[in-house]
């Protein structure tokens, strides 16, 4: 596990519903942003294929970061589907990681 996951507050996927995001992508590095979408197109790859979870790091509208076990689903280029049909916007996502 990275260490940033370690501060990260774990939440259920059945709360993202009730947080607020920021309008701005929390990642500005390009790269960062290619890896992101990389590492999402591997993480639907896992969860549609072998229904293998990822935790997903995010940042909401107040700056606090939060971490979630969970299946992607699906995404697209504003958002993220996760296993139970919830979306997290993709600008507010940190980090994908293999669990």
């Amino acid at each position: 596990m990275d260490t940033s996951q370690l501060h990260a507050n774990l939440i259920e996927k059945e709360v993202i519903p009730e947080l607020k995001f920021a309008h701005e992508d929390v990642i500005t590095d390009k790269m960062e942003k290619v890896k992101r979408l990389h590492d999402l197109k591997w993480a639907a790859i896992l969860g549609n294929g072998y229904h293998g979870k990822v935790n997903i790091l995010f940042q909401t509208e107040d700056g606090d970061v939060k971490r979630v076990e969970t299946t992607i689903w699906a995404f697209d280029q504003d958002f993220v589907t996760l296993k139970s049909g919830t979306s997290i916007p993709l600008r507010c996502i940190l980090s994908i990681e293999h669990i």
